[in-house]
């Protein structure tokens, strides 16, 4: 059982972990908190007794056995920049668009390097994440958050990441439903209730994996029904080839070198073992 994690970075996904990790659970593991996002991980601490702020980034990776970076990707140099981890520690990147190799040059460490893909719902432990690549002690991290889902190699991986991005899209999908139904004279709480009350019956749909996701749309509508017409005069081919087209530039922008890759001048000392 994992008992030292520290999270670099406490924005969405680490809030989501801490909740994940520590909510309702009668034995958490110690969590160290970077004071990147203060006010976050003051709250965070205030609330669960296993979760401590640290004074900086450099305390978070002595105490943690797992390591976790956050941080959004155009902040990785300044956050990461002089950072010691220890070859003993495993170390998660859940930094979209920073490759395993380009955080090894970063960091400059022999430790174990791990890209996941965590989502918010990790904090209700429900949340399927992405890892490359298959590794027992993230693997089993993740198992307790909801399952882990291992993938062979980068590409796969940058694949999954990339439809992460389609996530507020679905948000804002439904909130133009509520606006068009606000414009024909539906109070705008009303509608907003009956659109989530609608589609939180589509999630819990999804839990039946024993039918493909085009058998449950197919499984949902009628012949020449109101569905039907929707699906088929919105979301054409057009619009699903726009999806595609779309997608497709998001992930060749995933597959490309971040800005101002820096390379470490110069080799330095390997670290000591991680802090008790």
């Amino acid at each position: 059982m994992l008992k030292r994690i520290g999270i670099i970075g406490v924005g969405e996904i680490g809030r989501a972990l801490v909740a994940g990790l520590c909510d309702g659970v009668e034995k958490p593991p110690q969590v160290f908190l970077s004071p990147r996002g203060a006010g976050t991980a003051a709250e965070l601490a205030a609330r669960h007794p296993d979760v401590r702020v640290c004074a900086d980034n450099q305390e978070v990776a002595d105490r943690a056995e797992v390591l976790v970076i956050a941080v959004r990707r155009r902040d990785r140099h300044e956050a990461l920049a002089g950072l010691r981890v220890a070859d003993g520690t495993t170390v998660i990147n859940v930094m979209a668009g920073v490759t395993t190799e380009e955080l090894r040059r970063i960091l400059d460490t022999g430790a174990a390097l791990v890209r996941a893909i965590p989502l918010p719902a990790v904090r209700e432990r429900r949340s399927v994440t992405v890892v490359h690549p298959s590794h027992p002690v993230a693997d089993a991290l993740f198992d307790e958050l909801g399952g882990a889902l291992p993938v062979s190699d980068e590409a796969a991986f940058d694949v999954f990441s990339a439809l992460t991005g389609t996530l507020t899209a679905h948000y804002a999908y439904l909130a133009t439903l509520t606006t068009w139904a606000a414009d024909h004279g539906i109070a705008s709480a009303d509608a907003d209730r009956y659109v989530r009350g609608l589609f939180r019956g589509v999630g819990r749909t999804l839990s039946d994996d024993t039918r493909s996701l085009r058998q449950l749309a197919a499984d949902h509508e009628t012949p020449g029904g109101n569905n039907e017409r929707v699906r088929t005069t919105w979301f054409g081919p057009a619009n699903a080839e726009a999806l595609g087209s779309t997608l497709d530039g998001l992930l060749a922008d995933l597959r490309q070198p971040g800005p101002d890759v820096r390379r470490r001048p110069g080799p330095r000392a390997r670290p000591g073992p991680a802090e008790a």
